[in-house]
């Protein structure tokens, strides 16, 4: 990198444009304003984030305000063909700034006068309503606006349908603060859980990856994997999964880890469609990949109320079966098609990539130690994100260190004095930093670190862009279901079907997530279909943890499945394949994904929950192996069956014996496991023996 402290300079254009903004931040002055004013976002979110002087509310509305600002005025910058786009832009920007500006200002007058608004709160409201709108429908597209201004419709003319969707009807007054100034409109959960938890951990992502940390996953990957049958595919899975840790983004996913993945693949010999369904699959999957889980485990445990840290628990065996699948599936595609792994000649060692660059882990083990110790997801993520600075601010001073004793001794007081803080609080880290800001400062040789950590700030709060506009939005949504009610007849309808099919009201849940996935992205989708199927799921018996879960995979599925299938199309031009041919490619990759949500249901240890008849007549431990082993087993037959390739190419028959195999182990009825284990034996064994005696004897 490098920048300088007065010339900020555009991302790389390998960068993903923000759901259809272009990448940087524009040219010229207005260019310079709309980076300056991302540093500040950022700056504004993290003093927050640090100190929390500020009451919940007008947090809230400050977050939506720059979302407005900066959004908009980079349409302005961006997007708009001429200068009187951009004054209309900015101007809108300004406005929705403004918005924020009133509750801050107002705050105390706001909430005492509730149910009272005065005709400054009506236009104020009405004008929030419109530019979330407008915001939404620039960076996000059409779907998520349009499903958004149904609900809004219906809580204004719903008391005109007829029975079972009437309601009583609200007037314009009880709509306005409804969705404008409570907590269960635009400033409702999920805008909370965006500007408390979201943005620090997708600042801390940018952080990291403008330390190298992608360099080093992918050097890592490369060296560990590199060599194994289909290697290169294998790299991309082990990258993006890697990836997804500190991302949980898979549109970025596809396209940062995509740019070096996919044409490794191709010139390996892959088809294009195959590589860009391997990195358009593995890149979704970093979204259940603890520990950020694209931010939607921050939104899950906020809504249970329970510890984030539990969410990532049950997490964690999916995300192992979900990759192991990928993992598979490409081992036997590389069968199928005689490919082998890479030279080891021509792989990096990934021991010494790690020894070389292992102090960048050390940010993500304190992020992940944080976690799991009890620590709340803002502290966790605040901290994080202030050791990498700190990592990335002292390595170029100590690289101005002569002897190697004085450099160890200057890394060891350092780390000393950033693990203070667990003692002696923020204040003292925030010193920490100062000192390094200015030591960076002094010397010419550092003063290029300095644009990193600005370059890190600004891209941070450009990535932040898309999650916190669609969580404004979508509380529109929640407010119309919170308002009128209208979530409990949808919930009546699943409870109904599902008192005789329990079945049936999972698939009913999961097309719902797929049909609204095609349009909108992985968080409102899991936030809309959650409030309405997960209560539901809960009344037929599903533990609320698992029901949730359910609703997120499935989400997550929406962007690999046609026609739509966001990954898969930003995958496209990388490949440059169709992003249909693409997809189809995913879904075969993917079957786990739609597997394991069901699986999970049935037998929720799966997902560390409550045990079943094994933990109770052989302990708990013993259930979750023994159903982790069922389902890779299962799951790894569905492979062979797909793919048609074991040991050699299977036959019809083969495959055929080697999905009711699957089947078998998956389902939960009686003797279906021991059908399952013995159908999965007779296959392997004959296989097999028929592949022995097809291989020639050797001389």
């Amino acid at each position: 990198m490098t920048a300088t402290l007065h010339a900020p300079q555009d991302p790389p254009q390998a960068e993903e444009a923000v759901e259809g903004l272009p990448p940087g931040f524009g040219t010229g002055l207005m260019g310079s304003v709309a980076f300056w004013l991302a540093v500040v976002f950022s700056l504004f979110q993290l003093w927050v984030a640090a100190y929390g002087t500020l009451p919940s509310q007008v947090v809230r509305a400050m977050h939506v305000g720059f979302l407005l600002l900066l959004g908009l005025g980079l349409v302005g910058n961006l997007i708009a063909k001429n200068r009187i786009g951009q004054i209309w832009f900015w101007t809108l920007g300004l406005l929705g700034f403004g918005t924020g500006i009133y509750n801050w200002v107002f705050y105390k007058d706001i909430i005492q006068r509730t149910g009272f608004l005065t005709t400054g709160d009506f236009i104020i409201g009405t004008l929030l309503i419109v530019l979330v709108f407008i915001g939404a429908r620039r960076l996000m597209g059409w779907p998520l606006a349009i499903i958004a201004g149904i609900f809004l419709g219906y809580a204004f003319l719903g008391q005109h349908l007829p029975a079972p969707f009437i309601h009583r009807g609200y007037d314009f007054a009880q709509i306005i603060e409804h969705f404008s100034f409570g907590t269960e409109g635009i400033y409702g959960t999920p805008v909370y859980v965006s500007s408390a938890y979201i943005f620090i951990f997708v600042v801390f992502a940018a952080f990291l990856e403008r330390a190298g940390m992608l360099n080093l996953f992918n050097d890592f990957a490369l060296g560990l994997v590199g060599g194994v049958r289909g290697g290169p595919a294998q790299v991309a899975i082990l990258s993006s999964a890697l990836m997804g840790t500190i991302s949980g983004s898979g549109v970025a996913n596809v396209v940062a880890s995509g740019q070096f993945t996919i044409p490794l693949m191709k010139r390996f010999g892959f088809r294009s469609s195959f590589a860009g369904g391997v990195e358009a699959t593995a890149s979704m999957g970093g979204q259940i990949m603890p520990p950020v889980m694209g931010a939607v485990a921050f939104i899950m445990a906020e809504t249970l109320n329970v510890p984030y840290a539990a969410v990532v628990k049950a997490a964690i065996l999916p995300a192992v079966l979900y990759f192991g699948v990928v993992f598979w599936m490409v081992y036997l595609e590389a069968g199928r098609a005689g490919l082998k792994g890479l030279a080891k000649a021509e792989l990096p060692n990934p021991w010494k990539a790690v020894r070389e660059q292992w102090p960048l882990i050390l940010p993500l083990a304190a992020l992940v130690y944080l976690l799991f110790a009890g620590y709340t997801p803002i502290f966790a993520g605040t901290m994080g994100l202030a050791l990498v600075t700190v990592l990335i601010l002292g390595t170029p001073l100590a690289a101005m260190i002569g002897p190697v004793a004085f450099r160890v001794v200057f890394w060891i007081a350092l780390g000393l004095a950033s693990a203070a803080f667990l003692e002696l609080g923020v204040n003292f880290l925030a010193l920490v930093i100062g000192a390094l800001v200015l030591a960076c400062a002094a010397f010419k040789g550092t003063r290029a670190t300095l644009g990193i950590v600005r370059d890190a700030l600004a891209q941070g709060a450009r990535n932040a862009l898309p999650v916190g506009i669609a969580c404004a939005i979508v509380g529109i949504v929640i407010g119309t279901l919170t308002l009128t009610g209208i979530a409990s007849t949808f919930i009546g309808a699943i409870i109904a079907i599902g008192k005789d099919n329990l079945f049936l009201s999972l698939v009913l849940t999961m097309l719902t997530c797929l049909v609204l996935g095609m349009g909108i992205p992985t968080i409102p989708n899991y936030i809309i279909t959650s409030s309405l199927a997960g209560p539901a799921l809960m009344e037929l018996g599903v533990p609320l943890l698992v029901s949730h879960m359910f609703v997120f995979y499935f989400g997550i599925m929406a962007d690999l499945t046609p026609p739509v299938a966001l990954a898969c199309f930003a995958a496209a031009p990388i490949a440059k394949s169709s992003g249909l041919k693409i997809s189809m490619q995913a879904i075969r990759l993917a079957a786990a994904g739609f597997v394991i949500p069901f699986m999970a249901v049935y037998t929720p240890a799966l997902m560390l929950q409550d045990g079943g008849p094994v933990a109770e007549a052989y302990g708990y431990p013993v259930e979750v192996i023994f159903i982790f082993a069922k389902a890779c087993l299962g799951i790894g037959l569905w492979g062979v069956a797909v793919v048609g390739y074991f040991l050699r190419p299977a036959q019809i028959w083969e495959r055929l014996l080697a999905f009711v195999a699957g089947v078998s182990l998956i389902v939960a009825l009686p003797m279906t496991d021991e059908i399952g284990f013995a159908l999965a034996a007779i296959f392997v064994i004959q296989h097999w023996l028929r592949a022995r005696r097809a291989t020639p004897r050797a001389a």
